[in-house]
Parts: C-alpha cells; sequence; structure tokens
C-alpha cells in the first residue's frame, strides 16, 4: 500500500509540471482542407463549450467567425463609445488573421449584422453604420473589400450592436 501511494505521488510530481504550462497559441487543429485556428485561451471556450470555430481555413481562405463589438454592460452606449467597443472587435480579428500569418489586408469579405434599435447602441442607424465604418478605416485601407451590412433584430449578447463576420484570403498555406 506505500509504494502505491508512493508511486501515486511520484506520477503527479511528475505530470503537475505538465499541466501547470499553458497551452500554446494560436492553435492549429487540423481538418479538411486546412485547420481550425483558435488564436488565444481567451478564445478557447468557443470552441470547447460552444461548438464553433474562431476561424477555419478552407483551401485559399480563411472564414472568420463573427465577432461582436457591443458595451457588454458599460454605461456608455454613444457612437464615440460604439467606436471603442468596435476597435476591440477589430483587434480580435487582427489576432485571428495574425495566427494565419495575414493582415486585414488580405480580408475580401466582410459580413456585418447590425441591431439599429437596441439596447447597446443609443443613435441612428446612420450614426452607427459610420462609426463602424470610420473603424474600419483606421485598420483597412484601399484596396476594399466587399462588404454586405444586414440589419438583424438581436445577437447572441444581449447589448451587442453589431457582429463582424470576415473572409481572407490566404493564398499558400502555411508551412
Amino acid at each position: 500500500m506505500l509504494k502505491l501511494a508512493f508511486a501515486t505521488a511520484a506520477f503527479v510530481a511528475l505530470a503537475a509540471p505538465a499541466a501547470a504550462q499553458p497551452a500554446a497559441y494560436p492553435k492549429l487543429i487540423p481538418s479538411p482542407g486546412g485547420h481550425v485556428i483558435i488564436p488565444s485561451a481567451g478564445a478557447q471556450p468557443a470552441y470547447d463549450e460552444f461548438k464553433y470555430a474562431p476561424a477555419r481555413r478552407a483551401g485559399d481562405f480563411l472564414y472568420i467567425s463573427g465577432v461582436i463589438a457591443g458595451p457588454r454592460g458599460n454605461p456608455d452606449r454613444s457612437p464615440e463609445a460604439f467606436k471603442d467597443y468596435a476597435r476591440l472587435a477589430f483587434r480580435q480579428i487582427g489576432a485571428v488573421l495574425k495566427a494565419e500569418g495575414l493582415t486585414f489586408a488580405d480580408v475580401v469579405m466582410i459580413n456585418t449584422f447590425h441591431v439599429w434599435d437596441g439596447p447597446g447602441f443609443k443613435g441612428t442607424r446612420d450614426e452607427q453604420f459610420n462609426a463602424l465604418a470610420a473603424v474600419k478605416d483606421e485598420f483597412m485601407q484601399a484596396p476594399h473589400p466587399a462588404w454586405t451590412a444586414v440589419g438583424t433584430t438581436g445577437l447572441l449578447a444581449d447589448d451587442g450592436v453589431v457582429e463582424i463576420q470576415m473572409i481572407a484570403y490566404a493564398g499558400k498555406p502555411r508551412p
């Protein structure tokens, strides 16, 4: 019995340092025609709990799942505050692009889903769209990608204002 206790303690001691080390990100998970990208530990729950990939490469294209821009409980719902929320979303998308060795210049398509009259934004539809377009221009220069903007009644986040999805041309697979 003492040998079993000692062996168990030794195994736990040897395994602990490996378990304590953080997982390396970005993670690439092989998939047909490419791979799934999990850019950070913060994006891991989306894959594990909600069963969707933050991004997935298929052939020469990278499909980036929607990222929600909104106040996330912050009381400021103004157009200027919304620009900060949109910048955060664009930085998250930028991290996914970087994980694949891409930049915003590689984006060929943007799809945005807007809650025009929701609780996350106090302003007009034009103010919301113009604020988002101004932030997009901070991250993306000409030649501009194709862009479809669609109105919707709600997003997964109750106070979400817009969900931003992108498709990028990835060319040759990374080595």
